[in-house]
């Protein structure tokens, strides 16, 4: 739909009497020029051409300093409000990176320092980072489906075994503590990852969030999708463990829900084979933006 065909379908369902669409609040502009946008007035992107776009609008909140972004799937880059803008990394813990609990998991260790680069970056630029976790309590286990509690019980059929269970000692005499549970040693983010997320957390720049499926954002609203709406978030940048499962999975959420989604290929892995890697970035260039730790702290220095 161009530009005008689009001003004028706005328009008519307006309730103010209006000649331009911006009136209605001042906070958003839309190019004069015969420019595709994609959406409605509360959620659109602008095609600026050889298929980069423009993600910055708001009704109620101003663009201040937009950055663009370059990206490697099949849309080129993408012009992010960074006041509107968030790092969401996923599963980063313990249970998932430590090598006695998950001695398979290279990928997501490798993960790690890029990880930290990033949340220097968004840091450095006012930008929130949220660490999104496993941590359940006694009325998740109540209300745990079957088939995630076969799916996480160690031999896929013992309830002894899985969410909840005791997980003994590390070698070093270490207390695990119980499977994912709030408070537990294995919920808690794994190595340096640690004492990023409490210094983030305790300056105001971080914000932490458990869940108790797959998803962050599973059903009709979470913790994490309740701060993504009072402060007005629209674009989300993803990384985690795994790729293909918690990680695919909020950010399947976050696209339904009509979120700007960006899969940041080198901060997310998986344990799975490599084809679920493949399926990931493949989708995730259809749903939203690909790009890397390295393109996006280099356009936002």
């Amino acid at each position: 739909m161009k530009f005008s065909t689009y001003t004028s379908a706005i328009m008519a369902t307006l309730p103010l009497a209006s000649s331009k669409l911006i009136t209605a609040s001042g906070n958003i502009s839309l190019p004069d020029t015969d420019t595709t946008v994609l959406g409605n007035i509360y959620n659109h992107w602008v095609h600026l051409g050889n298929k980069s776009f423009d993600l910055t609008r708001s009704l109620i909140a101003p663009t201040t300093k937009p950055v663009t972004i370059p990206m490697t799937g099949s849309r080129k880059s993408a012009l992010i409000e960074p006041s509107r803008s968030a790092l969401v990394i996923i599963d980063m813990q313990n249970f998932f990176l430590h090598p006695e609990l998950s001695p398979k998991a290279e990928g997501g260790r490798k993960a790690i320092e890029p990880t930290l680069k990033m949340i220097d970056g968004f840091r450095k630029n006012g930008m929130p980072v949220l660490w999104v976790n496993w941590g359940l309590n006694g009325r998740d286990l109540l209300d745990m489906p079957a088939a995630f509690l076969a799916g996480f019980s160690s031999d896929g059929v013992d309830p002894l075994k899985t969410f909840g269970s005791d997980m003994g000692n590390l070698s070093d005499g270490t207390a695990v503590g119980r499977k994912l549970m709030r408070g537990s040693w294995n919920a808690m983010p794994y190595g340096p990852l640690y004492d990023a997320q409490v210094e983030g957390v305790k300056n105001g720049t971080d914000y932490y969030f458990h869940k108790n499926r797959l998803s962050g954002l599973w059903g009709a609203q979470t913790p994490l999708g309740m701060w993504l709406e009072e402060n007005q978030m629209t674009t989300l940048f993803f990384g985690g463990v795994n790729a293909d499962q918690c990680v695919w999975g909020t950010f399947l959420d976050a696209y339904y829900k009509g979120y700007d989604v960006i899969y940041v290929d080198d901060i997310a892995a998986t344990t799975s084979p490599e084809y679920a890697t493949q399926m990931v970035k493949y989708n995730a260039n259809l749903d939203g933006f690909l790009s890397s730790s390295s393109l996006i702290i280099s356009a936002l220095s």
